[in-house]
């Protein structure tokens, strides 16, 4: 667990299902709307992430779920990047950064190789600056199974 004033970074419970849907459904639907991807994965995040040695990260801010990162197993060492998400009532404190920080580093020490991530260039521009400040680098987009994806992005260890 890593401390940065009042943020700690847990592994994901079943009592965090309710806020990492809400976190992530906040900002969805802000912008965009729930595609198929983000419905399944909401409702059933311990057998669409977990099940297959995904991981989700929650970032606690004092003691109250705040933040969201998850990960995909893609298998041969790759992880993609998913629902990262800080609660609109909790920006500004330096969460997500913290919380992208520390889950890298994790996933890293899982033995993964790279992380790749799908994004959008208007309404994740935060994030995408914090991604290159990690040493994410843009690649070709290929296929998403999202329509809101314009940019992929990776990190490679």
């Amino acid at each position: 667990m890593k401390n940065q004033n009042d943020i700690s970074i847990v592994d994901y419970l079943p009592e965090h299902r309710l806020r990492f849907k809400e976190i992530n459904e906040q900002w969805i639907t802000r912008s965009y709307v729930m595609e198929e991807e983000d419905i399944k994965t909401l409702e059933d995040p311990e057998t669409y992430i977990l099940k297959n040695g995904g991981k989700i990260y929650i970032a606690l801010y004092n003691g109250h779920p705040a933040g969201t990162c998850a990960y995909l197993n893609m298998g041969d060492k790759v992880y993609e990047m998913i629902k990262f998400a800080v609660d609109e009532d909790f920006r500004g404190l330096k969460i997500g950064k913290v919380l992208l920080e520390e889950s890298v580093e994790r996933i890293k020490q899982l033995g993964a190789d790279r992380i790749i991530l799908f994004s959008n260039r208007e309404g994740s521009t935060k994030a995408i600056e914090m991604y290159h400040t990690m040493g994410f680098k843009e690649i070709p987009l290929g296929n998403s199974e999202f329509a809101r994806a314009d940019i992929k992005m990776e990190l490679i260890f």
